[in-house]
C-alpha cells in the first residue's frame, strides 16, 4: 500500500511517499481502507518532535512512522475478539494510539471506533474526532450570559468550539491572525481579535479556552473574570508546567481556576458532536483536501496556522 512514512524528526522535507506492507489487524484491531484523514496540530508536533511531550513514542526518532489520526474509512477486516464491527462497517474514529492515517489502509483499535453517521462523508466525519472532543469539553462551562474566549479560534477545534459556545448562548470573542478575521465572525463570533495587533487578555471574560498557549500564565490571569476559568490545551512544556505551577497557585489567590484541558478520548466523546453535525445544526469546514502526495505541504499549511478549519487527505 501507499503511506507517508517518516524516519527522523524535522520539517516536511523528512516526509517521503512509499510502498509499505498493509498492516494486519491483531487482537481487538480493525483494518480500515482509509477515506479520509484529518490533519491535526499533533500530527505536526509528531513530525517536529516538539514540544517535548510529542517524543513519547521515540525520544531520538519516531516509532510509529505514518501519522495521521483522525481517520474515516470502511472496515476491511478485523482481529481476533472484534465485536462491534465488520467488514464493510463505514467507520470513523481517532487513532491517536496507532497512527498511520496518512496511507491507503491502517490498523485502529476496536474502542477508539464508531460507526460513521449516515449524513456525514468520510471527509467531514474525519474532522470530528480529536478537534470536537477537544471544543465540546473546552465550551462545557459556556451558558448564557458568559463572555468566552476562544484563542486560536480559526482552526479546527476553534471552529466547533466558537458555534458550540454560542449554541449555549455565551458572548464569544475569537482570536487568530488577521486572515481568519472573517471566518471566525462567519461562524458566529461576537467579536474577533487579530492577536497580533490587539492584547485580547486586556478585557475579562468568565471562560477561556486556549488552543495555542503563548502568552503568560500572569496575562490569562488578568483576562479572567472573578471566579472565571482559563483551560490550555498543548502548548509547549515550559508553558503547561507554568499553568499548573504558578498559574494555578496565582489564579486560587484571586478566585480563578487556571489550567490544562485534559481531554478525555474514545467515540462516546466526539460522537454527540458528529450526531448534531450530520443534522446540520454544527457546521463543518474544511479548508481542502489533498491527496498523499501533497501531505508535506498540508501538514505545513496546519502547523503555520494558515488552515481555515480542517485540512483532510484523502488517500
Amino acid at each position: 500500500m501507499k503511506a507517508v512514512v517518516y524516519e527522523r524528526y524535522g520539517g516536511p522535507e523528512v516526509l517521503r511517499l512509499a510502498d509499505v506492507p498493509t498492516p494486519r489487524p491483531a487482537d481487538d484491531q480493525v483494518l480500515v481502507a482509509v477515506a479520509a484523514t484529518s490533519l491535526n496540530l499533533s500530527d505536526w508536533e509528531g513530525l517536529r518532535g516538539s514540544p517535548a511531550y510529542a517524543r513519547l513514542s521515540g525520544l531520538r526518532a519516531p516509532r510509529r512512522h505514518v501519522l495521521g489520526s483522525d481517520i474515516a474509512g470502511t472496515v476491511e477486516a478485523v482481529g481476533p475478539g472484534v465485536t462491534r464491527f465488520a467488514p464493510g462497517d463505514e467507520v470513523y474514529g481517532d487513532n491517536l494510539a496507532l497512527l498511520g492515517g496518512f496511507a491507503e489502509h491502517a490498523v485502529v483499535r476496536e474502542r477508539d471506533l464508531a460507526l460513521k453517521p449516515a449524513g456525514l462523508t468520510f471527509v467531514q466525519a474525519s474532522t470530528i474526532p480529536q478537534a470536537g472532543a477537544i471544543a465540546l469539553q473546552g465550551t462545557a462551562r459556556a451558558a448564557a450570559g458568559r463572555r468566552v474566549l476562544v484563542n486560536g479560534a480559526g482552526g479546527g477545534s476553534g471552529t466547533f468550539a466558537i458555534q458550540l459556545a454560542k449554541k449555549l448562548g455565551a458572548h464569544v470573542t475569537g482570536v487568530d491572525n488577521e486572515h481568519k478575521l472573517d471566518y471566525m465572525r462567519s461562524l458566529g463570533a461576537d467579536e474577533v481579535v487579530d492577536h497580533r495587533r490587539e492584547d485580547f487578555t486586556r478585557e475579562r471574560y468568565d471562560l477561556v479556552l486556549d488552543l495555542v498557549a503563548h502568552r503568560s500564565v500572569f496575562a490569562y490571569r488578568r483576562a479572567l473574570a472573578p471566579g472565571g476559568v482559563y483551560r490550555c490545551v498543548g502548548g509547549s512544556v515550559r508553558s503547561l508546567l507554568r499553568v499548573l505551577t504558578v498559574g494555578a497557585a496565582a489564579g486560587a489567590v484571586t478566585g480563578r481556576s487556571l489550567g490544562v484541558l485534559v481531554v478525555k478520548q474514545g467515540p462516546s466523546h466526539f460522537a454527540p458532536l458528529a450526531e448534531r453535525c450530520a443534522t446540520g445544526e454544527i457546521s463543518i469546514h474544511v479548508d481542502h483536501t489533498v491527496g498523499l502526495d501533497g501531505v508535506a505541504d498540508a501538514l505545513a499549511h496546519v502547523g503555520e496556522g494558515r488552515a481555515l478549519g480542517k485540512v483532510v487527505v484523502t488517500p
